[in-house]
Parts: C-alpha cells; sequence; structure tokens
C-alpha cells in the first residue's frame, strides 16, 4: 500500500470528530469506520445477507434494511452473538478502510477508528501511525453527560466498556490532548499535517 495512512482513535466524548474535520479541512481523505460499518450491512450487500444468514430474517425491517436496535439488544445479551457479528462485520470494515485510503488522493489519509485499542492494532497492519485524541476522564465523563443527556452512572459504564486511557496511549505515535478550547484543535492539527506530510514524502 503506497498511500501513508494514520490511525486516529480515541475515547468516547475525546473529540475525534473535531480532529477528524479539521483533518479534512487540510484536504486529506478521512475513512471513518463507523460510516464503514453501516455501508458493510448496507440493504443488498453480502455483509447483510451473511447477518441474516447468521440470526435471521427477524433482524431485518419491513424494508429490508437492518434493525439496529433490535441487533443491539441480542448483541447486548449475548457475548456469542456479539463475536458473531463482529466476526462478519468486521472484516468488511477493515476491507472497506483500507481501500478507501488507497483510494485518497493526498499525500496521506485518516483512518478514523474508534476502537481501535480495543480490535487490536494487528488487524491493521497497513496503517503506519496512530495518532490518539486523549482527554482526562472527568472531561470524557462531563463531556458524555451533557453531548448525549444521560446520568453519570450510565456515562461511567460507557467508559468502562472501553480500554482504558493508559492502554490507549500504549498504542500512540502522536497524542492530541484535546481537554481546552476547541480553537486549540487548529494549530494541534495544522503541525501534524506538517509532520505527516513530510513523513509520507520519505514513505513514497
Amino acid at each position: 500500500m503506497s498511500t501513508y495512512v494514520v490511525g486516529l482513535t480515541g475515547g468516547v466524548a475525546s473529540g475525534k470528530s473535531e480532529v477528524e474535520r479539521r483533518f479534512a479541512a487540510h484536504g486529506m481523505t478521512v475513512a471513518d469506520a463507523d460510516i464503514a460499518a453501516r455501508d458493510a450491512v448496507a440493504p443488498g450487500s453480502e455483509g447483510l445477507a451473511a447477518v441474516v444468514d447468521a440470526f435471521g430474517s427477524r433482524v431485518l425491517q419491513a424494508d429490508g434494511s437492518l434493525d439496529r436496535a433490535r441487533m443491539r439488544r441480542i448483541v447486548f445479551a449475548d457475548d456469542d452473538a456479539r463475536r458473531r457479528l463482529e466476526a462478519i462485520v468486521h472484516p468488511q470494515v477493515r476491507l472497506r478502510l483500507r481501500r478507501a485510503c488507497e483510494a485518497a488522493p493526498g499525500p496521506y489519509a485518516i483512518a478514523a477508528i474508534p476502537l481501535l485499542a480495543e480490535g487490536g492494532r494487528g488487524h491493521y497492519p497497513w496503517i503506519d501511525r496512530v495518532l490518539v485524541v486523549d482527554v482526562p476522564r472527568e472531561v470524557q465523563l462531563a463531556r458524555l453527560q451533557q453531548r448525549d443527556g444521560i446520568d453519570a452512572a450510565l456515562a461511567g459504564r460507557m467508559l468502562a466498556a472501553q480500554v482504558d486511557r493508559a492502554t490507549r496511549l500504549e498504542l500512540a505515535d502522536d497524542v492530541v490532548y484535546n481537554d481546552g478550547p476547541l480553537d486549540a484543535l487548529d494549530g494541534h492539527v495544522a503541525a501534524l499535517d506538517t509532520r505527516y506530510r513530510r513523513l509520507a514524502a520519505g514513505h513514497r
């Protein structure tokens, strides 16, 4: 793979989307795992056919699309079901991300993968560098409660479902500390853009 690829990750409510937007503003392709996951089970896709084969037509809505609410209920109540779903969707997501990055016209591409630490860095051998968006836990909790309108207990459970901060930071080649005003991200991303352009030029 000739395109230089930066894997972007971070915990929930860390500000990954804000960082993504700023890289896109610098003209870089951002391949988003969440979008790839939706496309992987879109109507007519091989992924959706495999999901129906594994779980039955009960997971479909009347229009033939995936009933995401029902699917969530199934997998959150049954670890085996969750693993079966992941075995179908995750390879499709990785393939779509890689293809999008390979097709990127810029000097480098961003692969935005929220659960990179949870899923394992080894599944992405084509990623050259990892950028972690990091915030203190207390900032995450406050932002999550405000963003989703939830209480502290639920916010805490959502954080507990992800790897801890230290584990995620172990993956990092670069870190953006996003505990200040959003405007501060402009300078951070501009500096990283310069660095990645230089690294990409040496990569080719």
